[in-house]
């Protein structure tokens, strides 16, 4: 099975930017469909991105226009650039491998730790 390892996360002011990065080890992702999710404490893991195996892409729409996802095939990594970050985007957020290749396919059971990503107003 593959393992997912969220790195980027931090501390930032309303307004700003982050990047964050997820690298996955022990299986390869190309043939997969790659998603964001996040979870703030009591809340379900909502999904925030997704990208397909081709490139496509579907958001959620608190984030559309405003967060970036792209995947790294031959390093395995897939990103979410996040910018013009609000108060309301504090969470953990997660990555996972997706079942099939299609933005519309089902997460796998498999998740990361996660990294906390805080915006401070």
């Amino acid at each position: 099975q593959v393992q997912l390892v969220e790195s980027g996360g931090g501390l930032v002011q309303a307004g700003g930017s982050l990047r964050l990065s997820c690298v996955a080890s022990g299986g390869n992702i190309r043939l997969n469909a790659m998603g964001w999710y996040r979870q703030t404490p009591g809340n379900q893991r909502d999904l925030v991105a997704v990208i397909s195996s081709g490139l496509s892409t579907n958001y959620a729409g608190s984030v559309k226009g405003r967060f970036i996802i792209s995947r790294d095939n031959a390093k395995n990594t897939v990103y979410l650039q996040m910018n013009s970050l609000k108060p309301e985007d504090t969470a953990v957020y997660y990555c996972n491998k997706h079942q099939s290749a299609y933005t519309y396919s089902s997460p796998s059971p498999y998740w990361g730790q996660g990294t906390q990503v805080t915006v401070s107003s």
